[in-house]
């Protein structure tokens, strides 16, 4: 007959250490596999935002940076339109706006930051600031021709209208698309903008480029005035 020895304590207690210590093991490499969870979703790059489409919602939040800036700064900014929208995802969303709002008669860019949770309904304005004027002096569109940077916002909307405009005349089955703003002037006479631009446009494989001059008015709308190849 074979007898059975209850286990002496210290074998107990070295058991339940190694449980412990497979306990804690487990719970570590839990805790750690969700913290890089929780870091993946909350770091991300700056992106052109998907809601960009969506002018209702993107207009939105445009309208609240503007209303919190003018409460925060006692200022009276009208919103104009969204010039760029761009976000990044950080624990929520953070919008990277560029606002086109008017001061005192005169139209002026500003970029806002708005950091959005929707789930919290939470919604802040983390920065707004002065970015230029679309018509005056502070973006270089003084009086007289001056150099502009091709990512100007007024250029690029500029040169995006003259593109269309030479789609629209020509015969092309291939549609133009603006592939670079290769230099670009511009100037105000009596409140209308003047850009004269040298462009390189794409259709189909080929590519071309385009002088041409394009005026915008003081209620923002575009014409293509002159347009000639350019060798």
């Amino acid at each position: 007959m074979q007898r059975h020895f209850p286990p002496s304590s210290s074998s107990f207690s070295s058991l339940l250490f190694l449980l412990s210590l497979v306990s804690l093991s487990h719970s570590f490499a839990i805790g750690s596999s969700a913290f890089c969870r929780e870091e993946m979703t909350t770091l991300g790059g700056v992106h052109d935002s998907p809601d960009a489409s969506n002018t209702v919602e993107i207009d939105d939040l445009a309208r609240f940076a503007v209303d919190e800036h003018n409460k925060k700064q006692n200022a009276v900014l009208e919103f104009a339109r969204v010039v760029k929208a761009k976000e990044q995802v950080v624990a929520g969303t953070l919008h990277l706006l560029t606002i086109e709002a008017i001061e005192a008669g005169k139209k002026k860019l500003y970029e806002a930051k708005i950091w959005v949770k929707p789930w919290l309904n939470f919604k802040e304005l983390q920065e707004f600031k002065h970015a230029g004027d679309v018509d005056g002096s502070a973006d270089g569109h003084g009086p007289g021709w001056k150099e502009v940077p091709a990512d100007d916002p007024a250029v690029q909307d500029a040169a995006n209208h003259a593109v269309k405009i030479i789609h629209q005349r020509s015969n092309s089955l291939f549609p133009y698309e603006l592939k670079e703003i290769v230099c670009a002037k511009a100037e105000v006479v009596d409140e209308h903008a003047k850009f004269d631009m040298l462009l390189k446009v794409k259709r189909g494989t080929s590519e071309e480029k385009y002088k041409v001059e394009v005026h915008k008015n003081n209620e923002g709308s575009f014409l293509l005035n002159q347009m000639e190849p350019h060798a």
